[in-house]
C-alpha cells in the first residue's frame, strides 16, 4: 500500500504560479502510476494528468498548456505545476496512485488517494 500527503495549496491571486506536491510514503514508489485530480466545490472530481512510473505524461484535454505534472522516485514525490492562475481553477486537489503501468484518467483507476489540498483563487 501506498499513503499520500498532498501540500502547497492555499490563496492565490489570478495570474499566479503554484506548485503542488504529493509525498508518498513506502518503498515502492517508483511502481505506481500516479495523478492528480481537482474537485471543485458541487462538482465531479475531475482527471488532470498522469504519470507513469518512468516519467511519460498524460494530460486531459484542456490542461495542457498550464499544467505540469512531474515526479521524483528518490524522493518518493509527484508534483503539479499550475501556471497562470484562473478563478476557475478554485478546487480541491487530490493526488491518487495505482499500481499499473500507465495512468488512468478516471476516479475508479485509483485505489489510492491523498486527503487533498485546497486551492483558492482570487480574481
Amino acid at each position: 500500500q501506498v499513503q499520500l500527503v498532498e501540500s502547497g495549496g492555499g490563496l492565490v491571486q489570478a495570474g499566479r504560479s503554484l506548485r503542488l506536491s504529493c509525498a508518498a510514503s513506502g518503498r515502492t514508489f517508483s511502481s505506481y502510476s500516479m495523478a492528480w485530480f481537482r474537485q471543485a466545490p458541487g462538482k465531479e472530481r475531475n482527471f488532470i494528468a498522469g504519470i507513469t512510473r518512468s516519467g511519460g505524461t498524460t494530460y486531459a484535454e484542456f490542461m495542457k498548456d498550464r499544467f505540469t505534472i512531474s515526479r521524483d522516485n528518490t524522493k518518493n514525490t509527484a508534483d503539479l505545476q499550475i501556471n497562470s492562475l484562473k478563478s476557475e481553477d478554485t478546487a480541491v486537489y487530490y493526488c491518487a496512485a495505482a499500481l499499473t503501468i500507465r495512468p488512468g484518467i478516471k476516479r475508479n483507476d485509483y485505489p489510492y488517494w491523498g486527503q487533498g489540498t485546497q486551492v483558492t483563487v482570487s480574481s
